[in-house]
């Protein structure tokens, strides 16, 4: 393992007395809802690029205002977000061919609106939420925006108000906004905002929600029909369909899974975000206290050697605060459970003990 840590050198790592606060993937089980069709499914052959027609209309039925055809599913949120990208790109053309980000960001995001020919812009967070001043100032050079919330890295939602200022100055100035809203059934404060708007693109997955990481079921939902159709035409020559078993699973997920479940679930992160919070804090740790999703992002001296004495010393898996824009700081995800945590933060209290912060 090189000094110059990627992503690659944790994602899956685990055995040997590993604890990982790394990955952002639930540990919880699907619901058994999604296994059923297994034993009778036998439909393998190529699907329709926007996705299942099913599925699409399923969903049609949870936004507002919007048909089967206004959704494309896709392979993950990854997938989705980076089929806008690629069409706001060829819009924007050599002009205004920026991309808004708040910072700290999700790691992959500055990469993907790179790989589409454009450039990130930042603007700095305000205890882990938008400045919208410094947004407003830097958003008029942008052709669109990113805005996570719940927030990987940092748990934080931003607030109503601003969500509408947002609405409101971008339909001015015409920017796209992608709304990453991954999380939006992991909120302890309030029910999820939907961000609405002529240019609004909001992607979402059945990753989180449902724990279905691995089956890639994403999609992205837009009343910008033209933009819809020019994401279809790129992923008819990338991917072409999506999984079909995985939009399958997703279906039965979206159709006969309870709301119960979900609940149940997300008293089960807010019990975790409790414990690892008070229990950094308690370690004399500054950190944000997560409104959402399952991330801290503590401040720790000397980040890099953290990252990599935990790991190789204490066989603890945390992931770098630089990846997401935030040096300072180092990322933990308390997708595991009650033990596993507990233990992992008498581990962290061993290298502080012996290091300071």
């Amino acid at each position: 393992m090189s000094e110059n840590l990627s992503p690659a050198d944790f994602i899956g790592v685990c055995g040997d007395g590993i604890i990982s606060f790394g990955s952002g993937q639930p540990d919880l089980p699907p619901p058994k809802e999604v296994y059923k069709i297994l034993p009778n499914y036998s439909d393998f052959k190529y699907g329709l690029i926007q996705g299942n027609a099913n599925l699409r209309e399923v969903l049609a039925k949870q936004y507002p205002s919007s048909t089967p055809d206004s959704f494309v599913v896709t392979n993950g949120a990854s997938e989705a977000l980076d089929l806008t990208l690629r069409v706001i790109s060829a819009k924007a053309g050599k002009g205004k061919n920026k991309v808004l980000l708040p910072k700290p960001y999700y790691y992959s995001y500055p990469h993907m609106i790179k790989f589409a020919g454009m450039e990130p812009v930042f603007t700095e967070l305000i205890d882990g939420r938008i400045d919208f001043d410094d947004f407003k100032e830097k958003i008029k050079e942008c052709s669109a925006v990113i805005i996570n919330s719940p927030s990987n890295p940092t748990g934080r939602v931003e607030s109503i108000k601003t969500l509408k200022q947002i609405e409101k100055i971008t339909e001015e100035l015409g920017v796209y906004v992608l709304s990453d809203e991954v999380y939006k059934d992991l909120i302890y404060t309030r029910e999820n905002y939907l961000i609405k708007g002529p240019r609004v693109v909001t992607i979402n997955s059945f990753s989180k929600t449902y724990a279905m990481c691995g089956f890639r079921v994403g999609y992205l939902w837009s009343r910008d029909q033209e933009l819809v159709d020019e994401v279809i035409k790129i992923k008819t020559h990338t991917s072409m369909n999506t999984n079909i078993l995985g939009q399958e699973m997703a279906y039965e997920a979206a159709t006969k899974v309870p709301r119960s479940f979900i609940d149940n679930q997300l008293k089960i992160w807010e019990a975790r975000r409790d414990m690892i919070y008070e229990g950094l804090v308690n370690l004399g740790l500054d950190l944000w206290k997560p409104e959402g999703a399952f991330y801290v992002l503590p401040k720790i001296k000397n980040p890099k050697d953290f990252v990599m004495e935990m790991f190789k010393k204490h066989k603890v898996i945390t992931y770098p605060g630089e990846w997401f824009g935030a040096p300072d700081r180092v990322r933990f995800s308390y997708a595991l459970d009650i033990e596993n945590i507990e233990e992992g933060l008498r581990r962290v209290k061993k290298y502080l003990d012996e290091h300071g912060n």
